[in-house]
């Protein structure tokens, strides 16, 4: 079993996508989001050993950067985990992030392994 807790975020950001297929060409072009984020943890045991707030304002720190040039949902995700797993070795990890809440990416990060 493991033991996860979560927390939700957001913030406003700025991106492009350079190599955008035909159909999406207008992502080419930077624009903006409300990027959201939800990211579980793995906890140690059932009185919280990563209190929510406290791991929701490290997150808020982490994504002060709001031109991301040509970063994708799964970038930042990947951005965002080598942090948290600077912060907080060997757990289980897992991130959610979306743009305006619609559509966006989900990556399971899992002790040992390699990113």
């Amino acid at each position: 079993m493991t033991n996860m807790v979560w927390i939700t975020t957001q913030f406003e950001g700025y991106h492009k996508y350079l190599k955008a297929p035909k159909d999406v060409y207008f992502l080419t072009k930077e624009h903006r989001h409300m990027f959201k984020l939800k990211v579980w943890i793995e906890v140690m045991h059932n009185n919280r050993d990563i209190e929510f707030i406290m791991f929701k304002h490290y997150i808020e720190e982490q994504i002060k950067i709001t031109r991301l040039d040509d970063m994708s949902c799964e970038m930042i995700s990947d951005l965002l985990y080598k942090s948290i797993n600077n912060k907080y070795p060997n757990r289980d990890i897992c991130i959610e992030v979306s743009e305006d809440g619609e559509n966006g990416s989900y990556k399971e990060y899992l002790k040992g392994g390699d990113l």
